[in-house]
């Protein structure tokens, strides 16, 4: 479980495609030790887990259903990831839960600027889905936790402030990219309880 506040960002190091999974390595600064091997790390809002460690490089394994679900497909060497540690009982939670569990990607539709903060529109892949899109839920986009402000159909748009986009990926972002996207975990048990 995870809460969305980003504190590093790795850049891929390491990347081995093979036919049905990718084996990826991360260089970051983000405090890790050989007895975590097997914990999970929250890369770019996706679920891994720790496989391999060697000096400042995390590797992880990537199978074929987060390939299907994710942006991870497109992964390239250089690529900047947002990296979060799982929360540890007992921590504050400023964000929202995560899982790590990637439900589709969005498209950037467009970026606009309201003085130093970004106001970005994107498009769920996944029409299906858009049901979960709410105006002031939470919602995860490449790990973050951000707040959605305008919803419609399968388009929705997020407020970025400055301080999420010095400290995450977010900063890179332009149009026609695709994002990991992790819905609200309450927002889809309601709805799967309800019908």
């Amino acid at each position: 479980m995870f809460n969305g506040i980003i504190y590093n960002v790795g850049r891929v190091s390491f990347l081995q495609k093979r036919n049905k999974s990718i084996l990826l390595g991360i260089k970051s600064s983000l405090n890790l030790s050989k007895r975590e091997i097997g914990s999970s790390i929250c890369c770019d809002g996706v679920c891994l887990t720790l496989s391999n460690l060697k000096k400042n490089t995390s590797f992880f394994y990537i199978s074929q259903e987060t390939i299907n679900r994710s942006n991870f497909k497109f992964i390239k060497v250089g690529q900047l990831i947002n990296l979060e540690k799982s929360l540890v009982y007992g921590n504050k939670i400023s964000g929202h839960f995560i899982q790590g569990h990637v439900d589709a990607i969005a498209e950037i539709k467009s970026i606009t600027f309201i003085d130093k903060s970004w106001v970005v529109k994107l498009q769920l892949q996944n029409i299906k889905l858009s049901k979960f899109l709410v105006e002031k839920a939470s919602i995860s986009i490449n790990g973050v936790s951000l707040t959605i402000s305008k919803v419609k159909g399968k388009n929705f748009n997020l407020n970025i402030i400055p301080h999420s986009l010095k400290l995450t990926n977010l900063k890179n972002l332009r149009v026609k990219d695709l994002v990991n996207v992790e819905l609200d975990i309450f927002a889809k048990y309601i709805y799967k309880f309800s019908y």
